[in-house]
């Protein structure tokens, strides 16, 4: 349902993409990213179907996670493949800084490599990985940049690339304003959320602005798969 929220607003930015933000609610807000991301993102689903069943239990395997933030949902499925039995090499790259000090500070798994980079930066020739993962970057993209974002991705990977970001609706606007304020606090957590929601897509939107061959599914609560 999208009465409030009929346009996606694209001109709203989220405070910590702010340079000067204040550092102890942004160091909280990735702490906290673990939580969100674990109540609403639905990752261990995506595992379960998307990506663990286009791992090889016979031969190293490797993704890209785009955007890695608080660094959780790598070091989620790196340990979800590892109880599989799987020999996975996670690549997770962010040009944010501020992220790369943060998961500096974090324990990990040694087959994770947080690296602090922008996707341009890597060479389709010579850097190939299996699957590529992301998670609440498509809402941040201007319509060029969603375009060369899937036709970047698509050049770097050879089996499988997910998008997984949230599905705008007031409802989502109404019950995350209404749960999040008294979970997350000393952080952007909620403020950011509801920007985000409010940049988010449509189910309708998104499919009409991806080229052909690009799938997107809804996904609950309030969740919209982007997958090639």
């Amino acid at each position: 349902m999208t009465f409030f929220l009929s346009t996606r607003d694209t001109a709203s930015t989220e405070r910590m993409d702010d340079p000067h933000c204040d550092l102890s609610e942004l160091k909280n807000t990735y702490r906290q990213f673990r939580i969100i991301n674990s109540l609403i993102s639905q990752w261990h689903r995506i595992y379960k179907r998307e990506i663990r069943p286009l791992l090889d239990i016979h031969a190293p395997n490797t993704i890209l996670d785009i955007g890695f933030g608080g660094g959780d949902i790598p070091i989620k499925i790196a340990h979800w493949a590892a109880d599989d039995g799987f020999d996975l090499q996670i690549t997770a790259i962010d040009p944010d800084p501020r992220a790369f000090n943060y998961v500096q500070q974090l324990s990990y798994p040694n087959n994770i490599s947080f690296l602090q980079c922008e996707l341009s930066e890597l060479d389709p020739k010579q850097d190939q990985f299996d699957m590529i993962i992301s998670n609440h970057l498509l809402h941040h993209l201007s319509s060029n940049e969603l375009q060369e974002m899937l036709d970047r991705t698509k050049a770097l990977s050879s089996k499988k690339v997910i998008f997984n970001d949230i599905k705008r609706s007031d409802w989502a606007y109404l019950l995350f304003n209404l749960l999040a304020r008294p979970i997350f606090r000393s952080s952007f957590i909620t403020e950011d959320g509801l920007t985000s929601i409010k940049r988010s897509y449509t189910l309708a939107e998104l499919r009409n602005v991806v080229p052909n061959g690009w799938q997107v599914s809804p996904v609950f609560p309030f969740r919209l798969i982007l997958t090639l």
